[in-house]
């Protein structure tokens, strides 16, 4: 990660559900020590959420996915964190041997009962598969300061 490029304010992650089945990584660090968690992290300056997202999951666990609608916003006094709905495109999971050590997939109803996946992950894996669709990627452009992005329902 390039620290000078990290825009500390702005995180993402996504839940990537195929087959039943959920991508999670045991992190190695800070409260979620241990845990199995959805991937994620910093967005880089310059850089969109769902470009964020797309890069995270391939450094942090060799998966190609592809960002398809916004299931969770977190707000505070400090930063943000949008987390995404995202389709399995294809790779074979791996760790990536810092930020977690172990990437595996794991059954969804599985995952909401398991002690080692924190509420967090458990209410994003809830909102991925619910019945709701989120909101979805709408083409829109824009004559001032590129890129935007807007999602709608």
């Amino acid at each position: 990660m390039d620290h000078e490029n990290t825009n500390w304010g702005q995180s993402v992650t996504g839940v990537v559900i195929n087959e039943g089945k959920v991508l999670l990584g045991r992190h190695t660090y800070g409260g979620g020590k241990g845990m199995l968690i959805v991937p994620g992290g910093y967005v880089e300056h310059g850089e969109t959420p769902q470009h964020a997202l797309v890069r995270e999951y391939l450094e942090e666990t060799g998966i190609t996915i592809e960002p398809e609608s916004i299931i969770g916003i977190r707000f505070n006094m400090h930063d943000w964190y949008v987390a995404f709905r995202a389709k399995y495109v294809l790779g074979t999971p791996k760790s990536d041997n810092d930020e977690n050590s172990e990437v595996l997939w794991v059954d969804v109803n599985e995952a909401l009962v398991r002690e080692d996946v924190p509420e967090l992950t458990k209410k994003l894996i809830q909102s991925a598969i619910s019945d709701d669709a989120g909101l979805h990627y709408t083409d829109y452009e824009s004559t001032s300061h590129p890129p935007f992005s807007l999602y709608c329902i």
